[in-house]
């Protein structure tokens, strides 16, 4: 049966319905349009809203580790069933399972892992669409929380083996390219539809500049593991906001960048030119206590994750607070929000044409709103995957 949800304002590609209706069929939209112009003659399943609710595209997360108990490097379908189950409540509808630098062996444990995941029906939770390889090919001068020990140079040789590991999943890589062989590496990922992302990077801007042109479209949490803007050298923080052709990653949880600095840089790169992700690792949905994450012990109190001696390891944020912070300190939109969540996610890996967007023919990736911007629903590819009626009744 199909699915309707109405009376409701859409947030549909190229405009905004204050009355409208999305239609769904399977794992599609069929339909998006006035109530006024409803015309169905069969029965459906509908849901029925205000129109003081907003449905808007699911968010997609390039960079998460982990949440709820498990993580991308425990290497089993479990953990990433688990991972993918509790998105939804986060209003996230699609996620880049995201490696660590650990061992060779580590690494290529999850990629098999991942492969035969991606593999298999992913209905009533969020779609794993790709992986995220964050390491080992950074600079030690930057580790942050990756295991200084297994940090290695850019190998292309070694990155095809796991692109053929993977199922040729690998679809972003986050990279140092001011070490030996970063650039060359840089140019390979281009030339064969990869996502370069400079970060965990100690380059200055005349590096920057010739990442950007070896094909560096994409900047690993802004900010974070990379050298920062200073008045006679403005780095990679400030070669990137600089630079138009780079999307950047924000954790926008108030502690990996100050309010303040989310403000400074939203107001550099605009909407267009932000994608919000979580970087959160498995004690996300959990509570204080102590953690692994790629081979280390890391601490997590009320609000973030630490290791031992202080460094941010990770976060426990959820996408749906990423998204009221972002509003809070910019006070942007939700047309702006859709872009940094949903659009420009979608477009860095190039699958704008069945998501990041509500449009016939898109993946029913959708999101339900109140008011002030609670998740009230999440469908995944045309599924319910998550209802707040139900969390709260049951």
């Amino acid at each position: 049966m199909k699915t309707l949800i109405s009376n409701i304002r859409v947030y549909a590609e190229n405009r905004t319905i204050d009355e409208g209706y999305v239609l769904l069929d399977g794992t599609s939209i069929i339909e998006v349009g006035e109530m006024k112009e409803l015309s169905i003659s069969e029965p459906v399943d509908e849901v029925r809203a205000t129109p003081s609710m907003s449905l808007i595209p699911g968010m997609i997360d390039l960079h998460i580790h982990g949440a709820d108990g498990a993580d991308a490097m425990d290497s089993t379908p479990e953990a990433i069933k688990t991972i993918a189950e509790a998105l939804p409540k986060e209003g996230t509808t699609s996620f880049l399972p995201t490696t660590m630098t650990t061992s060779k062996e580590s690494i290529e444990n999850a990629l098999v892992n991942l492969s035969h995941y991606m593999k298999e029906e992913q209905s009533h939770r969020a779609e794993a669409i790709g992986i995220h390889l964050e390491g080992p090919f950074i600079s030690p001068k930057r580790a942050g929380a990756q295991h200084p020990d297994h940090i290695i140079e850019p190998s292309i040789s070694l990155f095809k083996e796991w692109q053929d590991l993977s199922g040729g999943n690998i679809k972003l890589v986050t990279v140092a390219p001011e070490v030996d062989g970063g650039l060359e590496f840089v140019s390979y990922l281009k030339e064969h539809g990869v996502v370069a992302s400079i970060g965990h990077t100690d380059a200055v801007y005349s590096d920057v500049k010739e990442a950007i042109k070896a094909g560096v479209t994409h900047a690993t949490h802004l900010f974070n593991g990379m050298r920062g803007i200073h008045h006679r050298e403005i780095g990679v923080a400030g070669g990137v906001l600089m630079h138009p052709e780079v999307k950047c990653e924000m954790i926008v949880d108030g502690i990996h960048i100050s309010p303040e600095m989310v403000k400074f840089a939203y107001m550099n790169k605009s909407s267009d030119g932000v994608i919000l992700i979580t970087d959160s690792m498995r004690a996300k949905c959990l509570g204080k206590g102590t953690y692994d994450l790629g081979g280390q012990e890391v601490n997590v109190d009320e609000d973030r994750a630490t290791l031992e001696n202080g460094t941010l390891a990770g976060s426990i944020l959820k996408m749906k607070d990423a998204v009221k912070n972002m509003m809070s300190f910019t006070q942007c939109d939700l047309e702006d929000i859709i872009q940094m969540t949903s659009v420009n996610p979608a477009k860095q890996l190039s699958v704008f044409d069945r998501k990041g967007s509500i449009k016939a023919g898109k993946d029913a990736d959708l999101v339900l709103l109140d008011e002030e911007h609670n998740i009230m629903k999440t469908f995944c590819r045309g599924k319910l995957s998550y209802s707040r009626e139900k969390e709260t009744t049951s």
